[in-house]
């Protein structure tokens, strides 16, 4: 069982590269873009500045749209949903109590089930990733609130359902990550690894840089003040933007793999999760790539989309 979880988030890897490569082959013949298949897919996986035709949609496709702003809603449900397990975990961990019984069926029937000597670093891994993950979102939700300036985009209702579900995917997938015994009482032996040390230096670095990232982005609508003076778009430049078009989008890929770190790197269910983030994260930022090509003339032409360099 726990090789069809790992299966579950490779198959979704999957899906989002064929969605990035049928997006690529869009892109080098326009002319089939004109047919309502064609139209609802650009539409299903575009969002915010990217979406195209605005009040030139067809009103079917309008009906399908939410607030950009309403990502503030994953992570709400991350952290309500998430900090629930990190705190049932830490009472079944610390506390001696048990995890609730439908938690209990999933867990079990999911879960790894490791030798006896390496139980207390894996428990003691899973933890640590729970509580990254939920200041991550802590983080974000912060963000959304108090340091982004949303304009009126939108996003697909497919795309808002799909990323409620997925932060509580992620975090169950975690949880999923404990030995099974963890259900047996037996109180956590606390085992501090170099590469726990090592993961949880490299979340705070990438978290530093995607604040830093965020920031000069909602600078660019702002006045010195910080009174929000226009919601267009423009060029940003500064830190990793030097590089790439979306570093924000980078740092979230290096964020979940600081977590791969955490868990040891040998947690080949994570390596599928961070596999999903990078192509997830990849077409997102391929999108703004182009989004900044054909509306700036001047736009930086060393500028990858993604990752630096490379592309």
């Amino acid at each position: 069982m726990p090789a069809l979880l790992a299966a579950a988030w490779a198959l979704l890897s999957a899906a989002f590269l064929a969605l990035l490569l049928l997006h690529r082959a869009q892109a080098r013949r326009p002319g089939v873009r004109t047919d309502v298949a064609s139209a609802f897919f650009q539409d299903l996986i575009r969002y915010g500045k990217t979406k195209r035709g605005g009040g030139q949609q067809a009103s079917w496709l309008r009906r399908l749209q939410v607030p950009k702003r309403w990502f503030t809603h994953f992570y709400v449900v991350s952290i309500l949903w998430n900090g629930f397990l990190l705190l049932r975990l830490f009472q079944a961990e610390f506390l001696g109590a048990s995890l609730p019984p439908w938690v209990q069926i999933f867990h079990g029937a999911f879960s790894t089930d490791l030798q006896k000597e390496n139980t207390d670093s894996e428990r003691f891994s899973a933890l640590l990733v729970l509580l990254l993950l939920w200041l991550h979102s802590f983080q974000r939700l912060a963000e959304c609130l108090y340091t982004s300036v949303f304009s009126n985009g939108v996003i697909h209702i497919v795309q808002y359902c799909f990323g409620i579900g997925y932060y509580i995917a992620v975090g169950s997938t975690v949880l999923c990550q404990v030995p099974t015994n963890v259900r047996n009482g037996e109180e956590l032996s606390v085992q501090i690894l170099w590469y726990h040390i090592v993961g949880i230096v490299m979340y705070i670095w990438a978290s530093l840089h995607q604040h830093r990232c965020l920031v000069i982005l909602a600078n660019l609508r702002k006045s010195k003040s910080g009174k929000v003076l226009s919601l267009n778009h423009s060029i940003p430049f500064g830190d990793w933007f030097e590089r790439v078009s979306c570093p924000h989008y980078f740092a979230e890929l290096l964020i979940y793999i600081s977590m791969a770190i955490t868990f040891g790197f040998h947690n080949v269910t994570w390596w599928f999760v961070v596999m999903y983030v990078f192509f997830n994260q990849a077409l997102a930022a391929v999108l703004c790539h182009e989004f900044y090509q054909e509306k700036f003339t001047s736009y930086p032409k060393h500028r990858k989309a993604f990752v630096p360099f490379i592309f």
